[in-house]
């Protein structure tokens, strides 16, 4: 009578070190919770609208921004979010983990939890960066005027900690004809839940 192995194959040797350092990879990534965007900061006051996780919309409250000294942020932020949402920086295009994102969703500030945009706003723009036609609320994001490489733009901030999102542009469609050119790694993006 034939013995049948019923242990690993062999091949199952060959990509075991591939699913460990998967699993290595998972363990060891900087995740972190996102901040309540209404818990208080130190700077001055501003004005944001409150959304749950499923999209809807709360009253708009008064807190105090969000500062904090580059030495905390880097411990919160992987150096990627650090570089891109405090010093201004652009992931390359076509990388972002949110450029190609069409599941239905709130995009939430990387470095405070502030509700930024929707998915009900998103198209897309072939640029390679998740656009939008519009913020989920005004008073959630600010603008800037912004002169580096020997260009204006308009820069996109998030007014809860003055985190870099990216720019505005005047190409986008109807209703607004706006594209806001976001950059992924500033944002986290929550599915909504079916109820």
């Amino acid at each position: 009578m034939k013995q049948v192995n019923a242990g690993i194959p062999r091949r199952a040797f060959v990509f075991m070190p591939f699913a460990f350092g998967g699993l290595y990879a998972l363990a060891a990534r900087k995740d972190h919770e996102i901040p309540d965007a209404s818990m208080e900061g130190s700077g001055s006051e501003v004005t944001i609208v409150l959304f749950t996780d499923q999209g809807e919309r709360k009253a708009p409250v008064q807190v105090k921004k969000l500062v904090k000294p580059d030495a905390e942020w880097k411990k919160e932020l992987t150096s990627e979010e650090f570089s891109v949402a405090r010093r201004k920086g652009t992931e390359v295009s076509f990388t972002g983990r949110y450029w190609n994102n069409h599941q239905k969703g709130l995009y939430r500030c990387i470095c405070c939890g502030n509700a930024l945009f929707s998915s009900d706003q998103k198209f897309e723009s072939g640029t390679g960066w998740p656009s939008f036609w519009a913020p989920i609320a005004k008073e959630n994001v600010r603008e800037l005027r912004d002169n580096s490489f020997l260009m204006v733009r308009t820069e996109v901030l998030c007014t809860k900690c003055d985190g870099h999102l990216g720019h505005v542009f005047d190409d986008g469609p109807k209703p607004t004809g706006l594209r806001y050119c976001m950059n992924s790694v500033s944002m986290r993006f929550i599915p909504y839940q079916k109820s």
